[in-house]
């Protein structure tokens, strides 16, 4: 059993099992046009499930963050319950056609599991890899990412073959596939769930997780600047992801398919870089530094490039679209150790959790900024224009109001934290 107890078995792998089944929620987009086709609503009211998904993720995130710091074995479980639950309730309520109930089980269900689930490894991750925090939280939210290019292969095939208007043959398919779905990641998030420990010799007092009260948190200068900087990184990835097939048929690019498995690849990959190479910074808010100007620069560049030539300017929106991609999934990854950073390790979790609040508002707003701006509009160059001020607001934030240096924090009670060394 010695041989089980490594960084490999306890962290990594169960944070992948648990982020790779929740991360199916970036899948949305493959069948919410057969749900609503299958229930007689529009795609526009069935959208909101997925709306509310992420926003019960970031709040029960939110509030979860002391429940995960007592015991991540029970949070791992919870998470397990809530999410295997949120999905086969939704093959549920698409069966019943009841949009109410997918709501229900797809927004708050299963949007509890994601929250939970999202925060549950992270913690764990860093204390396996203490001197290396971002390149273990860059491998848990690298699950996250990827969970969408592995399952919707697989997603595909279970709904079946569709007709010369895409609409499915078999229109039972969309709710069997949830039943499948659920039976298979309650097989992954509960082989998380046993896996996962903290390393041996480390202990918590219960008192531990009441270190911080919310307030003082909510209230300190360099969460606010975190939070903002953290929200607008996300703002700005969604509105112009959400866009991102408009804008190639715009400028008469037929390959969408090819552009969205690279962008996907491009998400996934920049979890991994960016928050590995904030290990090797002296301070990690650098890397939101570099975030935002690269994101900066890759849109300056095709709005100036602008009728050279058709060729150039498809070479620099794939660019665009591909380093915006890479720097929303490195946002992700890159928070939590910057946050341990500057709060400390011992209340990570709920720290943390406060911040992916920031997810919950994004997941509200981003689309919809895009959508209103284009509505206003009718141009995608105002919309970049507008997403590169956020990015400029962001980059302020990060230098002017993200200052170096350790937080302290008032407390609620005394830090009884202690490491036992072993052996």
């Amino acid at each position: 059993m010695d041989r089980l107890n490594n960084k490999w078995i306890r962290a990594v792998l169960p944070a992948l099992l648990i982020h790779c089944s929740i991360g199916t929620v970036y899948c949305w987009s493959l069948f919410k046009g057969d749900i609503a086709a299958y229930i007689g609503s529009s795609v526009g009211d069935v959208e909101w499930a997925f709306s509310i998904a992420i926003f019960v993720l970031g709040m029960s995130a939110a509030f979860g963050g002391r429940f995960v710091e007592k015991d991540i074995r029970k949070s791992s479980l919870l998470a397990a319950v809530f999410f295997v639950a949120g999905m086969a309730g939704t093959g549920f309520f698409i069966y019943q056609k009841s949009l109410m109930g997918i709501y229900l089980s797809y927004g708050v269900v299963m949007g509890i599991g994601l929250g939970i689930g999202y925060l549950t490894p992270v913690k764990t991750l860093m204390l396996w890899f203490r001197e290396q925090k971002g390149l273990a939280t860059g491998l848990a939210v690298l699950g996250f990412g990827l969970a969408k290019v592995i399952a919707s292969p697989w997603i595909e095939q279970l709904l079946g073959a569709r007709n010369s208007e895409g609409v499915l043959l078999n229109p039972a398919n969309i709710y069997t596939m949830f039943f499948i779905l659920a039976g298979t990641y309650m097989v992954m998030m509960l082989i998380g769930h046993l896996l996962i420990r903290k390393p041996a010799g480390y202990t918590e007092a219960v008192a531990q997780s009441q270190s911080f009260s919310y307030m003082e948190v909510l209230k300190n200068k360099t969460f606010i600047g975190i939070w903002l900087m953290f929200y607008l990184n996300i703002t700005c990835g969604l509105a112009l992801i959400s866009q991102e097939k408009g804008i190639l048929v715009f400028i008469g690019f037929g390959a969408i398919g090819l552009v969205s498995a690279l962008t996907a690849i491009f998400n996934a990959g920049g979890r991994l870089m960016f928050s590995a190479l904030g290990d090797q910074l002296r301070d990690r808010n650098s890397i939101y530094k570099i975030i935002f100007i690269s994101s900066i620069t890759a849109i300056v560049l095709p709005l100036v490039f602008n009728g050279v030539s058709s060729t150039i300017t498809i070479f620099f929106i794939i660019a665009l679209l591909c380093i915006v991609n890479a720097g929303y999934g490195g946002g992700f990854s890159s928070l939590p150790p910057l946050l341990a950073d500057r709060f400390g390790l011992h209340a990570i979790s709920t720290v943390h959790g406060l911040a992916l609040s920031a997810w919950a508002i994004a997941g509200l707003t981003g689309n919809q900024l895009a959508t209103f701006v284009l509505a206003q509009t009718g141009s995608y160059n105002v919309l970049l224009y507008v997403i590169m001020g956020l990015f400029v607001i962001a980059t302020l934030i990060s230098a002017f109001v993200v200052r170096p240096g350790k937080v302290d924090l008032p407390t609620e009670e005394v830090n009884t934290e202690k490491e036992l060394v072993t052996g």
